[in-house]
């Protein structure tokens, strides 16, 4: 053997054992813009870390959440990075589902991360997710046509000024609808808006010995003035309309006002998205006087299934995609305001940040306001704004999101699905022993 013979076949076995040594991470996402730009900006991610390549699955968000979960329950194996909920992280980490994540690295600075955020993710005083971003609900409205109606939006708005703003701001003619509200079925889509408004009515998921409490006043107070102020004020179609799909119809002038998450802020305000980027305000989630206003609280974070085989690696990734440094990377380039919001204190005290971003402020206050241990109005047993922290949720509350977007859609009047929401949830809840 030559001496060049030798060199040759000693690189092509080092060369392939660089290649045996190189980890695809597989990491289940939602196609919201966070994600999207997360993607965009893996070059760093891959530079830092040259030994790991990352092949992702972007999904509708109800198609995610079935997809992870039942991946997750089987074992399967199949992802090495999830993206999850607030709803996801406790129940699954109680089963063992998830890795503590107890190697993010000595810059990560886990006590950056907002209080009322961290605690969602933690149980025992381990961390079992990162929150990529976090968020609570608002008003988002278009001040150019309400100053052409002559009208003022209060930052603490009732939901009567809003039906009421609404309903005089609406030129169907001209495609300009007084209001957007999720109406697409799915526990943490329409149900997510939904839970969330009746707790300001004064409604409950379930009363303190988990009977279901559709057949109660408030629930029907609740989706009465729904189903009518859509039918008046909204879009067509609002019952296929999600987050997303919402989003579209703001950024191109449709809707007058839409309530939802606050991290649609930095995208309804982005000129390079929004058709109305420079006539948008910001007010609280609206509220009936009874002490609770309609605002949520929710974090998706990224975690690493028991079941991944490259758990160190996908770590590696969580922790470069939630760290401060990351932020700092949007922000260089993309700009302050596209900054992931909801998750780091240093965020909200930075003035860069808050110069960028008109909605910060509002922002955090929404966030700190919601308090998922006292949800509603009433007592009740379970824990949780916009969602009831119980293995069963899922499955119910997609079930019951079904019977409102029908009613929504005129399929059903609103007494049929609140009915019929009594119904199902009673057999469920009997079935799984929480009626006794």
């Amino acid at each position: 053997m030559t001496l060049r013979t030798f060199m040759l076949g000693a690189c092509s076995a080092l060369a392939f054992a660089g290649m045996a040594s190189a980890e695809t991470l597989t990491i289940a996402t939602v196609n919201n813009g966070d994600m999207i730009l997360m993607q965009k900006l893996t070059d760093d991610f891959k530079a830092k870390n040259p030994g790991i390549d990352l092949e992702w699955v972007t999904l509708e968000e109800n198609v995610l959440r079935q997809k992870v979960t039942t991946d997750i329950a089987t074992k399967g194996g199949q992802y090495d990075v999830l993206t999850i909920g607030t709803y996801e992280v406790p129940i699954w980490a109680k089963q063992g589902w998830l890795v503590p994540l107890d190697n993010l690295g000595a810059n990560y600075d886990v006590d950056d991360l907002l209080p009322a955020i961290r605690s969602g993710l933690t149980m025992d005083g381990k961390l079992y997710a990162a929150p990529f971003y976090g968020e609570s609900s608002m008003v988002m409205y278009r001040k150019d046509l309400f100053d052409a109606a002559g009208l003022k939006m209060p930052d603490a708005p009732t939901w009567d000024f809003i039906a009421d703003a609404a309903r005089k701001i609406t030129n169907k003619d001209k495609e300009v609808y007084g209001i957007c509200l999720r109406g697409k079925a799915g526990w943490g889509e329409n149900m997510a808006f939904l839970t969330a408004m009746s707790n300001s009515f004064g409604a409950r998921w379930f009363d303190e010995s988990w009977k279901p409490q559709f057949d109660q006043p408030e629930w029907k107070d609740t989706l009465d003035f729904y189903v009518k102020l859509m039918k008046d004020a909204g879009p067509p179609g609002a019952s296929s309309n999600g987050f997303n799909e919402n989003l579209a119809l703001f950024q191109t002038g449709k809707c007058g006002m839409w309530i939802d998450a606050t991290v649609a802020a930095s995208f309804v305000s982005n000129p390079k998205d929004s058709t109305v980027a420079d006539k948008v305000g910001f007010a609280l989630a609206p509220d009936k006087g009874l002490g609770k206003r309609g605002n949520w609280l929710w974090a998706w974070s990224l975690a690493v299934p028991a079941g991944s085989q490259k758990a160190e690696a996908a770590e590696k990734f969580v922790a470069w995609a939630t760290s401060k440094d990351y932020t700092k990377l949007v922000a260089e380039k993309e700009g302050w305001l596209n900054a992931p919001p909801g998750t780091r204190t240093s965020l909200y005290a930075n003035p860069e940040y808050q110069k960028a971003a008109p909605f910060a402020k509002m922002t955090i206050d929404s966030i700190n306001a919601a308090d998922p241990s006292k949800p509603t109005v009433k007592p009740v047993p379970y824990v949780g704004v916009q969602f009831v922290a119980i293995p069963e949720f899922q499955g119910i509350g997609t079930a019951v999101g079904q019977q409102f977007s029908a009613a929504l859609a005129g399929q059903l009047s609103v007494d049929q699905a609140l009915q019929a929401a009594q119904q199902l949830a009673t057999r469920e809840m009997t079935k799984a022993g929480y009626i006794k």
